[in-house]
């Protein structure tokens, strides 16, 4: 079965939200192994300086590069990746798959993005479209996704 795990900087803090994601969740369990992991948002002042924001993304990075798993196509969530349609997301995991990758780890950052060196170390950088939406919003959207995904493969009507 494939491996999926989603690493998240943040708790989801709107009920909604969290329900949203758990049906994501457990309609993803027939296709996969799913996983998601909320690591601590650092602290900032009210009024970060750019040095303050970058120190707290690099100290989140660290703590994301510790959770990944080798084995597991690492896809950075940012807003220098590149856009695809659910077909072509669809058609890239099968890529994935066939490159000898186990499955999939998806690293989304914090409300200030991720630091370099995550987006660096990443097999692929993905956006979701560059309109801005609520950071806690990010998560559900990119479990939607996934799970439509894993539908175009199979041939599931969810997608019609």
């Amino acid at each position: 079965m494939i491996d999926v795990r989603i690493i998240c900087v943040g708790k989801l803090k709107e009920k909604f939200l969290r329900e949203g994601c758990d049906e994501y969740i457990k309609r993803l369990s027939r296709f996969c192994r799913i996983e998601v992991i909320e690591l601590p948002e650092s602290r900032l002042p009210d009024s970060p300086s750019q040095s303050q924001i970058s120190a707290c993304l690099e100290e989140e990075g660290r703590a994301i590069l510790a959770k990944v798993p080798k084995d597991l196509a690492k896809i950075a969530m940012c807003i220098e990746g590149q856009m695809l349609s659910s077909e072509k997301l669809s058609d890239s995991f099968d890529k994935f798959l066939t490159k000898g990758f186990g499955g999939f780890c998806f690293i989304i950052g914090s409300s200030f993005g991720l630091c370099d060196s995550v987006k660096n170390s990443a097999d692929f950088k993905l956006s979701m479209s560059p309109m801005t939406f609520p950071h806690q919003l990010a998560r559900m959207m990119l479990l939607e996704q996934i799970y439509r995904a894993f539908q175009i493969s199979s041939g599931g009507k969810y997608h019609k």
